[in-house]
This record gives C-alpha cells, structure tokens and sequence, in this order.
C-alpha cells in the first residue's frame, strides 16, 4: 500500500491495470471527502449525516438516469452531481435557496483538485507506458473517455474498460478480466492499482493478478 509515487513494479509484472477515481484523481481519497471540503470552502455548511444522503442520492441519480452524456469532461459532470446533490438538500430543508449559487464554485474546486491530483498522476503513467502495456477499468458513469482527453491521459492506455459501458460493475471481477483480456496477458502477470480493498484488490487478486493498494481517506466521510 502506498502512493502512486511510491509504486515499485516487480520483475514478473508484464501490464499494468489501473482504477480511474481515487487512485489517479484523489491521491486515495474517495470522493465525498473532497466534495465535502469543497461545501465547507463555499460556504455550504450541512449537517454530515445530510450530506452522505446527498451524495448517496445524487450517486443513485447518475446510475440510474442518463444525465451524464459520453462527451461530458469532469467538470461538466460535476455540475450536474452537484446540482442533483443540492436540490436533495433543499427539498430536505437542509439548505436555502441561496446556497444553489455556489454549485459553480462547488464544482470548480473539485474540477481543480482532480486536475491537480491528475497531473501528478501523469508523470508517473507517462514512465510506466514506456515501458509496459496499461489498460484502465472504471466504474464511472459512461464519459471516462472525454475525462480522460481532458486531463491529457487517455493516450497512456491502450484500452479503456468502464461499468456504464460494458455494463459489469467492481467488484465482480468480470470487469478485470475484461482488462487483463485487453492486454493480451496471463492474470499473473498483470498488476492492479486501485485505491479500494473490496472493489479493486479482492476481485483483482481472485483472478490471480498481483495488487498495490493508493491510501487514502475511505468511505464514509466523519464530521
């Protein structure tokens, strides 16, 4: 376990699968901690067990409808998961009318630290793909494509695996193998890079690939 930084790749590796949120745009953390930090910076200040809900029902929201379109970048989806967050608030009484004006800046602030975290990311996916083949396998909500053009990676992997689209989600470890097919390998000679136990190194290493775990703040946010 450790940092993307701190990443040593054995000798019998040959490919390398990595996970998109968490590991390559959050340092480790999940999510809702820096959606979190980024109401409090705005102003937005709602009670913690009132913004899990939120986030929870704007997650359900995104999966179940389709609000977020291929082309969309990160910022554009995180428009529309904050907006969906913050009319939840509302209709709960958690928030005032006034607090939907920060849904930009709330966005923003995410969009500029994933772009930061990304970047970091970058130079260590840029030394890794000169020297072994790399897939990426997602859950993400069917615009991981645009994400990454966005942020500049894309070109790092030669395939790109994602739940809304082939339609199996982490942890089943179907999407794995989905990767691993991609990269033409034996499992055993493939390394997993994920930033979740359950969804990203217990289905990875039930496939018999090798693991290395980003650390970071989990599920769920406290205080």
């Amino acid at each position: 376990m450790g940092t993307i930084e701190s990443l040593v790749i054995a000798d019998d590796v040959r490919g390398i699968i990595f996970d998109y949120g968490g590991t390559l745009d959050s340092r480790g953390d999940h999510w809702s901690h820096i959606i979190r930090e980024a109401y409090v910076k705005a102003g937005v200040n709602v009670a913690i067990d009132d913004f899990i809900d939120a986030y929870v029902y704007a997650e359900r929201a995104l999966a179940a409808d389709r609000i977020v379109v291929p082309g969309d970048t990160f910022r554009e989806l995180m428009e529309k998961k904050i907006a969906i967050e913050l009319q939840r608030l509302s209709d709960k009484g958690c928030i005032s009318e006034s607090s939907f004006a920060k849904a930009g800046e709330i966005a923003g602030y995410c969009y500029s630290h994933a772009r930061e975290c990304v970047g970091e990311s970058a130079v260590v996916l840029r030394k890794l793909a000169a020297a072994y083949p790399m897939a990426l396998v997602s859950n993400f909500y069917g615009n991981i494509s645009s994400v990454l053009e966005d942020f500049g990676i894309r070109r790092y992997f030669l395939s790109v695996v994602e739940s809304a689209v082939v339609g199996v989600r982490k942890p089943d470890p179907a999407i794995f193998r989905l990767g691993i097919e991609a990269l033409g390998l034996p499992a055993a000679d493939v390394l997993v890079v994920g930033d979740s136990y359950g969804k990203d190194i217990v289905p990875a290493r039930a496939l018999g690939c090798k693991t290395f775990m980003i650390e970071g703040r989990q599920w769920p946010p406290a205080g």
